[in-house]
């Protein structure tokens, strides 16, 4: 898999913030066939930094329900955690 499209966006919350100041940990949305060793190449090649830790947690859409009734679901979608070597940091904004 072609390394710019495994990773769709970071994902930017209260609790990835805390993560990136205090533990130098950055969360990624990423392509749902990714891998731990293509994402920490992906993340390394995108921003020239050094990957230690990916950890990768799984999600499953959610049930919804139109304005008319009608039942639908969300994409299912992949969420992972990158730790960095101590001193590396990504300029998000």
């Amino acid at each position: 898999m072609n390394s710019a499209h495994i990773l769709k966006h970071v994902r930017l919350t209260e609790k990835s913030n805390k993560l990136s100041s205090d533990y130098g940990q950055y969360t990624f949305q990423v392509h749902t066939d990714a891998t731990k060793h293509s994402i920490a190449d992906a993340v390394e090649k995108a921003f020239k930094v050094t990957v230690t830790r990916v950890n990768i947690q799984n999600y499953r859409g959610k049930n919804k329900r139109s304005r008319t009734g009608r039942p639908s679901v969300t994409s299912d979608y992949k969420k992972a955690i990158v730790t960095l070597k101590k001193g590396d940091k990504i300029e998000l904004l």
